[in-house]
């Protein structure tokens, strides 16, 4: 294949808001199949909404692209910067009787002259419009759906629809990849296109992301934001990963792989047409995953902004880094986020520990037997050698006195230390590095509330 048939295609976000994970999905399967096919990734800002358009908007998407992974050959464009190219081709659209000029009351007026203050229409004939869609397949339209349709703004800008088209044929696009939601513009620009003697890319229109209701993802109520995602500790790696799977699926069935294995695998053919659900635990597995292929340096490296954050539940003064680093090997297999190693870590660092009440309820009240086998602990731990297996053993001897299995018995000393019925092991951190007098004055503290 010439370089002249490798494919082109775009990604082409409008700057008025902050990146969410379906532009991402969309950004990331257009850069899938360039890369796939050795063509060409462009990056188009459809900047022609100023009223709504904000520079760091624009900022964020090269941040948010750059944090996936995703890179792009040519651009970044400037829809606002192409503003006269796109009058030329409404002047050709009037000039050739396939557009009209409109007053304020949306009459049609005599004449082809472009002048401000009036908006124009495109002049839809009567047929057919039939998409090959790649992913929907064979899509109709009658025109009589349509209408004369908009396609320069009283304010003398151009519309989507009309600015897409001229660019999409400027810059050679043989392929627009884009959401299902924009589906009902394609004629629309088909016939744009058509008009002005070009020939339109092929679509593909990826499948809407839908939440647990199956329905479409929403921003108003939906954590769609990637942002947030990224804040929450999220690895970049671990998102693409699971981006790449809202509507596609690799033929060996593989989910978890390096993204260079997933562009050997990936077609725009294989693309799924039905909704794809945006599945959180399904994320948080995928994230847990890729935490534990961390070394353990990396790993202390992406969790130093959570634990040197100002958001912190503990004074910075009581804060220990080379604690927090041999505690690394201990809580790794429960990390599910980058931010979730604060509730590992608190009850180590902050004065009292934190305490979850489901934790307390569950496991500290459970009548006469937690409050004995906190009195046994605490004079057994008294006068005792301070090491992990001693300490271990004389908490089990004080629920086995008590009929009580080990793993329960240690439950009621664990909230008591940790503030919270589950987390890392128990006896060896607590032991290096709390004193004895705080171990003790905490199970007291907690048998004061039974």
């Amino acid at each position: 294949m010439s370089s002249a048939e490798l494919p082109r295609v775009r990604f082409a976000p409008s700057p008025t808001g902050y990146l969410h994970v379906g532009s991402a999905r969309t950004a990331l399967f257009n850069w899938l199949f360039a890369r796939t096919t050795g063509g060409t990734m462009v990056l188009r800002i459809e900047d022609t909404d100023e009223s709504r358009n904000r520079p760091e908007l624009t900022d964020a998407i090269f941040e948010y692209l750059a944090w996936l992974g995703i890179d792009y050959d040519e651009g970044p464009y400037y829809q606002s910067e192409r503003r006269e190219r796109h009058r030329e081709a409404v002047q050709q659209l009037l000039d050739d009787g396939r557009a009209y000029l409109c007053d304020a009351d949306d009459n049609e007026l005599p004449g082809s002259e472009m002048a401000d203050g009036r908006a124009v229409r495109f002049r839809t004939q009567q047929g057919t419009t039939v998409i090959d869609d790649v992913i929907r397949g064979e899509v109709a339209v009658d025109h009589a759906q349509l209408g004369d349709f908009v396609i320069w703004r009283s304010d003398g800008s151009p519309t989507f629809v009309l600015a897409n088209a001229v660019d999409d044929a400027d810059m050679a696009i043989t392929h627009a990849i884009r959401g299902e939601d924009l589906l009902s513009s394609t004629p629309r620009a088909v016939l744009v296109a058509q008009a002005l003697g070009t020939t339109p890319p092929a679509y593909a229109h990826l499948p809407l992301l839908v939440n647990e209701q199956r329905k479409k993802l929403s921003k108003r109520r939906d954590d769609v934001s990637l942002e947030s995602y990224r804040q929450r500790g999220y690895l970049a790696s671990a998102m693409a990963n699971y981006l790449a799977l809202l509507g596609w699926g690799p033929r060996d069935e593989v989910e978890i792989r390096p993204m260079a294995e997933i562009i050997g695998q990936f077609r725009l053919e294989d693309v799924n047409k039905a909704p794809a659900f945006f599945d959180l635990a399904k994320l948080e597995h995928f994230n847990g995953v890729y935490i534990r292929e961390l070394d353990s340096e990396e790993l202390l490296g992406a969790l130093a902004p959570y634990l040197e954050s100002d958001q912190v539940p503990w004074p910075p003064e009581c804060y220990r880094p080379d604690v927090a680093a041999s505690m690394i090997p201990l809580v790794q297999e429960k990390l599910r986020t980058l931010s979730g190693i604060i509730p590992q870590l608190d009850w180590l660092f902050c004065p009292e520990p934190p305490m979850d009440e489901k934790s307390w309820d569950k496991s500290v009240v459970r009548g006469r037997a937690s409050a004995e086998i906190l009195d046994r602990t605490i004079v057994a731990l008294a006068d005792c050698p301070w090491e992990p297996d001693t300490v271990k053993d004389a908490v089990f001897a004080a629920g086995e006195a008590h009929g009580v299995n080990r793993s329960k018995s240690q439950a009621p000393v664990r909230v008591a230390v940790t503030g919270r019925s589950v987390g890392p092991p128990l006896f060896e951190p607590m032991v290096q590095h709390l004193s004895r007098e705080e171990v003790l004055r905490r199970l007291r503290n907690a048998r004061s509330q039974l």
